[in-house]
C-alpha cells in the first residue's frame, strides 16, 4: 500500500526543516522555500512548450532547484547532511547562457516579455526566479545561508531571459521592442 500523502502535522501552521527543527509556516525561510517550489513547478510548465535543447537544460535546472530547496531548508549550522549549491553550479548556468546568447542578435532595446508560448512561459519563470532571489536576499539579511545560493538564482534569471529570446528565435517569432508611452 502506498504511503499516505498527508500527516496532519502541519495543521497548526508549523512544518519541519531538514535539521528536524519545527518552525511556523509563516517564517521567511519557508516563504523562500515556497518560492523555490513555485519556480520549479513553473519551469516544469516551460518544459512542455520548450525546444528539446531548452527542455534538457530546464530539466537539469529543476533537479538543481531541489538542491537549492534542501540547502535553504537546512540552516548552515545544522549537522544534517544535505547537498549544497556550489559556485560551479552558477558557472554552468553562465556557460548555457553564453552558448544560447551567441546564437542571438545583439539586444539594442528593451523587449516586451512574450512571443511564442515557450518564450512567454520562460519569461514568467524568469520573474518568479527574481522573486525567489529577492526572498533569498531577505533571508540572508536575517539568517546565514549558503553564499552560493543568491548568485545561482541571479545567473538562473539571466539564463531564463536569454532562453526566452532563444525560443522565439527558434520559432521565428519576432521580439516586440518596448516603445514607451508614445
Amino acid at each position: 500500500m502506498a504511503a499516505v500523502p498527508y500527516t496532519g502535522r502541519g495543521d497548526e501552521g508549523e512544518t519541519d526543516l531538514f535539521s528536524g527543527q519545527r518552525v511556523k509556516k509563516s517564517v521567511l525561510r519557508i516563504e523562500t522555500l515556497g518560492c523555490v517550489d513555485e519556480l520549479n513547478s513553473l519551469i516544469g510548465l516551460c518544459r512542455v512548450f520548450a525546444s528539446r535543447k531548452s527542455g534538457i537544460i530546464l530539466e537539469q535546472i529543476q533537479n538543481a532547484l531541489f538542491v537549492v530547496g534542501s540547502d535553504l531548508a537546512t540552516p548552515l549550522n545544522s549537522k544534517a547532511n544535505v547537498p549544497r549549491v556550489e559556485s560551479r553550479h552558477a558557472t554552468e548556468l553562465e556557460q548555457w547562457t553564453d552558448g544560447m546568447n551567441a546564437k542571438l542578435p545583439e539586444l539594442r532595446k528593451f523587449i516586451l516579455p512574450g512571443g511564442s508560448e515557450a518564450s512567454a512561459y520562460i519569461h514568467l519563470a524568469r520573474v518568479m526566479c527574481r522573486r525567489t532571489e529577492r526572498r533569498a536576499v531577505m533571508l540572508k539579511e536575517r539568517d546565514k545561508i549558503n553564499p552560493a545560493v543568491i548568485p545561482y538564482l541571479n545567473r538562473l534569471s539571466s539564463l531564463l531571459f536569454v532562453m526566452a529570446r532563444y525560443e522565439n528565435r527558434l520559432k521565428n517569432v519576432k521580439e516586440t521592442e518596448w516603445k514607451g508611452l508614445g
